[in-house]
């Protein structure tokens, strides 16, 4: 598990060093950098498991929005001693992204020292004949995912990202393959599904066309018709299919964020959500990075387990993004206690604008 990393000159970041837990969640206002710092993350993965020449898709296609190399870098009124971008990890392994122009040579550059330690562990496999760098195989895996409705809706496969692409594509296969190799994993989905109300079971179809990618979905409610597919569900039922797929397949990365985690869930259902990811996290070995701006999904941590980490990220006097670690709030005798979603309204976590 990557427990530190320290993010220095990229876009609104200029020094930022956070302590991760396995499931970490990030609040904070619209543009104070939280999902900068995830794409920061995806930066140092594609760095350190691709050629010496980074392709812009290759960055695109793992999460990263791609613009002017120079608006990638902090652009603020002290210029930085150095232009590089640089992550360092828990394991003080450093990896230095120096941007080129994507117009004209569409390239990263990228340079990486690992510790004498990590050159020995298991998890790192040297490749240094090759046009390979060594790789760090927990974080090269890295990716930021954001999906959509449509990828999620229509089942497609057009991603080049294995084995789920960041919007959702591909998700069908990767069913197909669980059902297949880890019917029980499967069966896992399904249970956890039935945080929806209305949902009674899902089945992949036996008599499939080479070309359909179709699952049939049964609603308890509707008895005249015995199933409908995923272009007939309801946009939360896809998410959350998305999600609990990450999460228990074994074919997904250890590691990975999710932007905006909330999207088109009902808020009891959020909270609930949270809880069988924080459960989920630790009986299928993952750690990932959460952003929310629904309220609902703090009351789904429990801060008094250390694994379970919110971080509020704003943009301090001088425009450089920060994050600090909250703790759990402490109990006043004669004072109301309140969730953390009440308390983030409250404004007592930060995170919220303060200019209106």
């Amino acid at each position: 598990m990557i427990h530190q990393i320290v993010i220095q000159n990229y876009k609104s970041i200029t020094h930022l060093e956070l302590e991760l837990g396995r499931l970490n969640v990030f609040i904070g206002e619209n543009g104070c950098g939280k999902t900068n710092v995830l794409e920061a993350i995806t930066c140092s993965s594609v760095g350190v498991v691709s050629y010496k020449s980074l392709p812009e898709t290759l960055l695109s296609l793992k999460g990263v929005r791609i613009t002017d190399p120079l608006l990638m870098q902090p652009v603020f009124e002290q210029k930085n001693a150095t232009t590089e971008i640089i992550i360092t990890d828990h394991l003080k392994n450093k990896f230095t992204l120096e941007l080129k122009d994507f117009q004209e040579n569409t390239t990263i550059k990228h340079h990486i020292d690992l510790t004498p330690e990590s050159k020995e562990g298991k998890d790192y496999l040297d490749l240094s004949d090759t046009d390979y760098f060594l790789v760090q195989t927990h974080l090269s895996q890295f990716l930021n995912y954001a999906p959509e409705n449509y990828f999620l809706r229509r089942f497609e496969e057009e991603g080049q990202i294995r084995p789920i692409g960041i919007r959702g594509e591909g998700l069908f296969k990767h069913l197909v393959q669980l059902y297949k190799n880890q019917p029980d994993l499967l069966s896992k989905i399904r249970d956890k599904l039935r945080l929806i109300g209305w949902f009674e079971g899902f089945e992949i179809p036996s008599d499939l066309m080479f070309t359909e990618r179709r699952i049939n979905i049964k609603d308890k409610y509707l008895q005249e018709i015995d199933f409908f597919d995923q272009r007939s569900a309801n946009e939360g039922f896809l998410y959350l299919l998305f999600y609990f797929t990450l999460f228990i397949s074994p074919y997904t990365p250890a590691f990975f964020a999710i932007d905006n985690i909330d999207n088109a869930l009902n808020p009891k259902l959020c909270s609930e959500l949270i809880r069988q990811l924080a459960s989920l996290c630790t009986e299928h070995n993952k750690q990932v990075i959460l952003t929310t701006h629904n309220p609902a999904i703090l009351d789904g941590l429990d801060l008094h387990d250390d694994n379970q980490r919110l971080f509020t990220i704003y943009r301090n006097a001088d425009g450089h993004t920060i994050a600090r670690r909250i703790k759990p709030l402490k109990e006043v005798k004669g004072v109301e206690k309140v969730r953390l979603s009440e308390a983030f309204i409250r404004g007592y976590l930060g995170g919220l604008p303060k200019n209106f």
